[in-house]
C-alpha cells in the first residue's frame, strides 16, 4: 500500500468517524448535545477536506478547478438526495404516501440526470 493510500485511508476513517458521532450526538434528543454535535459534524467535514487536499498532494495531482459544471453537478447532486430524503420523510414519518413517492421519484431522476450531466451523452 501506498503511503498516500494509507494517510488518505486513516484521515478519511478518523472524519468519517467524527462526522457519525456529530450527527448522532446531534439528532438524538434524548442525549442533549445539539451544539457540540454540530461542531463535532463541521470538524468531521473540515478534516474530510483537508483529506482529500493532503491525497492529492501526495499523489502530486494537479489541484482541483472549480467550474461553472463543478458547481451545477453538486448543485444538483445536493437537491437531488434531499428530494429524495424528503419524500422518504413524507411517506415513513408523515404518513402522505403519494405525496412521498412523487417527491422521491423526483429525487431519484434528478440523481440520475448526475450521469449524464458528468459522463456526458455519446
Amino acid at each position: 500500500m501506498k503511503k498516500s493510500s494509507f494517510v488518505a485511508m486513516m484521515l478519511g476513517t478518523v472524519s468519517g468517524v467524527l462526522f457519525a458521532v456529530g450527527l448522532c450526538m446531534a439528532l438524538i434528543p434524548e442525549w442533549g448535545t445539539i451544539k457540540p454535535g454540530i461542531i463535532l459534524d463541521c470538524v468531521g467535514v473540515l478534516l474530510g477536506i483537508i483529506t482529500i487536499l493532503v491525497w492529492r498532494k501526495m499523489e502530486h495531482k494537479t489541484p482541483i478547478k472549480i467550474s461553472g459544471k463543478a458547481v451545477l453537478t453538486v448543485l444538483a447532486g445536493i437537491v437531488g438526495a434531499l428530494a429524495l430524503g424528503v419524500g422518504m420523510c413524507f411517506s415513513m414519518v408523515w404518513e402522505q404516501m403519494v405525496l412521498g413517492i412523487v417527491i422521491g421519484l423526483v429525487g431519484i431522476v434528478v440523481l440520475l440526470s448526475l450521469i449524464p450531466l458528468i459522463k456526458g451523452i455519446k
